[in-house]
C-alpha cells in the first residue's frame, strides 16, 4: 500500500485548480470542496453568500515519493496571483481568496519556504499575501463540481478564458 498525503490548496475558483495537479504521475485524486468556514456540511450556494467563511479548495491526495509535496506547492504558485487580497482574477470575494492549509509541521515548513522564495524572487511588485494556515475540516463539493473541466470541458474553458487567469500565468511564469 501506498503511503498517501493530502495538500489542500485554496486558489480562487475551485474548477482552474483540478487540471493543473490532476495531469502529475503521483497524484492519486484531486477533490474540489470547501475548507475553513464555520458551517458544516455547506453546499456551493452557502459558500458562494460569502457568510460561511469558507474557501473554495481542491484537496490533493498524492504519494510524496513520485510527487513531493515541494513540487505540488511549485504547481500552486503558478495557478494564482499570490498579491491579490480580494479574490482571484474574475472570481471575487472571500471564498475565492488563496490560502495553502498544511496538514502537518513538515507541509507547514515547506510552505513558508516556498512563499519566502517566491517573495525574494523579485517576480511580484506588491508583497505575497497568499495565507498560510494549518488545515481544517474538508468537506467534498457537490458531484457537479468534480472533474468539471473533464465534464464540462467546453463550460470549463469559456470560464477559463474569460477569467484573466490564463493571461496571468503566460505574463508572470
Amino acid at each position: 500500500m501506498k503511503n498517501l498525503e493530502r495538500a489542500t490548496f485554496a486558489g480562487g475558483c475551485f474548477w482552474c485548480m483540478v487540471k493543473p495537479f490532476d495531469q502529475w504521475d503521483g497524484i492519486d485524486r484531486v477533490v474540489s470542496g470547501y475548507s475553513g468556514g464555520i458551517l458544516a456540511n455547506p453546499t456551493y450556494e452557502d459558500v458562494k453568500s460569502g457568510k460561511t467563511g469558507h474557501y473554495e479548495v481542491v484537496q490533493i491526495t498524492f504519494d510524496p515519493k513520485q510527487m513531493p509535496y515541494e513540487k505540488l506547492l511549485e504547481i500552486y504558485w503558478q495557478q494564482i496571483d499570490p498579491t491579490d487580497a480580494g479574490g482571484q482574477f474574475h472570481d471575487r470575494g472571500d471564498s475565492y481568496r488563496t490560502v495553502i492549509f498544511y496538514h502537518n509541521e513538515a507541509q507547514k515548513i515547506a510552505a513558508e519556504k516556498s512563499k519566502e522564495k517566491l517573495a525574494a524572487s523579485g517576480k511580484f511588485k506588491k508583497p505575497i499575501i497568499t495565507e498560510i494556515k494549518p488545515a481544517e475540516t474538508f468537506y467534498p463539493a457537490e458531484d457537479f463540481h468534480q472533474d468539471f473541466y473533464k465534464k464540462n470541458e467546453a463550460d470549463y474553458l469559456a470560464d477559463r478564458a474569460k477569467s484573466g487567469r490564463d493571461q496571468f500565468i503566460q505574463k508572470h511564469w
